[in-house]
């Protein structure tokens, strides 16, 4: 199996032809690192890290955080970080397909019933009369970049509504928050645990679910390095049993109201909002809460979708197969 290094792994995501290749090597401690954002949809690691689930699966995990997926998906296929969890976009399809990192498990889900991610129109455009999503035809849909799971969501919404959008890579989160509240874009989608505030404080009007378009989406996923996947399968498995216990928890605190919600608050509290007195986090976290998959189970139906839809939009090879993105002897496998 191949490791690339940091220049290397960017060179992958531009389509650039890559050499130089060495063997990955894991400490013999089983010392990893897992890579993920401050959100409450990557909770099912921390609950695993503060509980000791890692701990009894024999993993001496150290965190490495990062502000979006792409560099975390590019710490991956350079081997700087060992296991993580991102949305899949063109850049974590393209380096599987250059045989760099793999899929192995699903994580954060679209369920019926739970509150979900939602589809959001500016202020400025809904006083000008923009009310409803088919109403955002012809109109500016703020993405982080073309291949995001953003661009993804906004065209099978346009798909549905059989309206065009005209999408607007801004990169960051924060840049489009700001961009919806001064009505420099129309229409965008996010987690629950941002869309609501704002919304209630009139920067923007909820106006659809995402779920009502993408029924079942596999929203995130659970990724490692090729490497890993083939070689080092005890680990690989070692590292998705802690991590399902933590989610688990989640579940049943978060979800399901069969463990303390107040105690899971305050583990969470020690990796999302941390700027904030627990108080303040508290609401946050809570309208974060959405389905992350029991035993890490990945949808491959929603997966062999968004994968179809980035290949009809040539934002990844043709020819690249199911196979080559994920890694089906890992967890249960649903919806196809």
């Amino acid at each position: 199996m191949t490791k690339f290094n940091r220049r290397q792994t960017l060179g992958l995501i531009g389509a650039a032809t890559v050499t130089g290749l060495s063997a990955p090597a894991l400490a013999s401690n089983r010392k990893i690192k897992v890579g993920a954002l401050r959100f409450t949809s990557h909770s099912g690691s921390f609950i695993a890290f503060e509980r000791g689930y890692f701990a009894d699966a024999g993993l001496d995990v150290e965190f490495q955080f990062f502000q979006a997926a792409q560099p975390m998906a590019v710490a991956i296929a350079s081997g700087d970080v060992d296991y993580a969890v991102t949305a899949i976009s063109g850049g974590l399809i393209s380096l599987a397909d250059k045989g760099a990192i793999k899929v192995i498990g699903g994580a954060l889900s679209e369920e019926k019933g739970i509150d979900g991610q939602k589809f959001l129109i500016s202020d400025a455009s809904y006083q000008a009369g923009t009310k409803s999503l088919k109403d955002l035809d012809g109109k500016k849909y703020a993405v982080t970049q073309a291949g995001s799971s953003f661009h993804y969501m906004g065209a099978k919404m346009a798909e549905k509504e059989g309206i065009s959008l005209s999408f607007t890579p801004l990169q960051k989160v924060g840049a489009i928050i700001g961009a919806m509240k001064s009505g420099q874009v129309d229409g965008w989608s996010i987690v629950p645990h941002i869309a609501k505030p704002l919304a209630k404080a009139g920067a923007w009007h909820i106006v659809g679910d995402v779920s009502d378009y993408l029924p079942d989406y596999q929203v995130t996923t659970v990724f490692t390095s090729a490497g890993n996947a083939a070689d080092e399968k005890a680990l690989t498995k070692d590292f998705l049993s802690g991590f399902s216990r933590g989610v688990d928890d989640y579940a049943a605190a978060m979800i399901d109201g069969t463990a303390s919600q107040d105690e899971m608050i305050d583990l969470i509290h020690k990796y999302v909002y941390t700027d904030r007195p627990r108080e303040k986090a508290a609401p946050s976290i809570i309208n974060g809460t959405m389905r992350l998959n029991k035993g890490a189970a990945l949808n491959l139906a929603s997966v062999q979708d968004q994968l179809s839809w980035f290949q009809s939009e040539g934002l990844v090879d043709k020819d690249i197969t199911i196979d080559q993105l994920v890694d089906t002897s890992y967890v249960e496998t649903i919806g196809g």
